[in-house]
């Protein structure tokens, strides 16, 4: 049996007078890459914030590792958990490398952590940006600040990894890779969880599949047990067609359109 990192019981989450999740429960495991998804508004990136720490719930329960989330120091959750955003801005004239070095912070002073000299250049390469070292990161293309951003995250070298839309300004080819990382990562005993939109890339590489609508769990599950015509229509309010992947037999949906 995987061992848990998160458990969350009955989390709520009000901004002002509007509530943003309601009741949600769900666990996520080391070793097991959960996507979450759902469509614009149903509360998928605000429930990563509960998990990064980064927002704090209205009601319920989290804990991390075990432990109630808010007893954790930021240093601490630092060397615990990494975190990618959907926003990818630096003020200053940092080059890619020095980004992906600022992943390295949470360990200065660690006499148990990798050395740097491994893990950036390491990161690098994974993410497919070895190349843009040298580069200014406000030159590069929203793709490539991405990819910079994502070997920020692989440098902290965390065994939890949360990730917002990583593959939103990506090509084709960097989005497997994305999930390619992620499944790796998994594979290693980390826990990962990923905020898509693309339910057929959510379906490829996901273990589990955590499906939100205005701010509920409408199911979690294997993806061919989640990922049913008749939910998707309901969640997402359009006509869709779910066949089987022939490669893999996993979900591939596709809208129904009209010629």
């Amino acid at each position: 049996m995987s061992r848990i990192a998160y458990s969350l019981s009955g989390v709520g989450y009000r901004v002002g007078g509007a509530t943003i999740l309601e009741d949600v429960t769900l666990e996520v495991a080391y070793g097991r890459v959960l996507a979450l998804v759902g469509p614009n508004g149903a509360g998928k990136s605000s429930l990563l914030g509960i998990l990064t720490g980064d927002a704090s719930r209205s009601s319920g329960t989290v804990t991390l590792d075990g432990r109630p989330i808010e007893g954790f120091r930021a240093r601490e959750l630092s060397r615990i958990r990494s975190v990618l955003l959907q926003t990818n801005q630096v003020s200053f004239g940092y080059t890619a490398a020095e980004v992906v070095e600022m992943g390295r912070t949470p360990w200065v002073g660690s006499e148990t952590a990798e050395p740097d000299d491994v893990a950036i250049p390491r990161a690098l390469e994974r993410a497919d940006v070895a190349h843009l070292a040298s580069r200014v990161f406000s030159s590069l293309s929203g793709g490539e600040r991405a990819r910079v951003s994502l070997a920020r995250v692989l440098a902290q070298d965390t065994p939890i990894v949360l990730l917002d839309e990583p593959t939103a300004a990506l090509d084709l080819r960097h989005q497997e890779d994305v999930l390619r990382i992620a499944r790796d990562l998994a594979a290693q005993g980390r826990a990962i969880v990923v905020v898509l939109h693309d339910l057929s890339l959510a379906a490829a590489y996901a273990d589990d599949i955590a499906i939100l609508h205005e701010g509920r769990m409408q199911a979690m599950g294997a993806p061919s047990d989640v990922l049913t015509a008749e939910r998707i229509e309901r969640v997402y309010g359009t006509p869709v067609r779910v066949l089987d992947d022939p490669d893999t037999g996993r979900p591939v949906i596709l809208p129904r359109r009209s010629r």
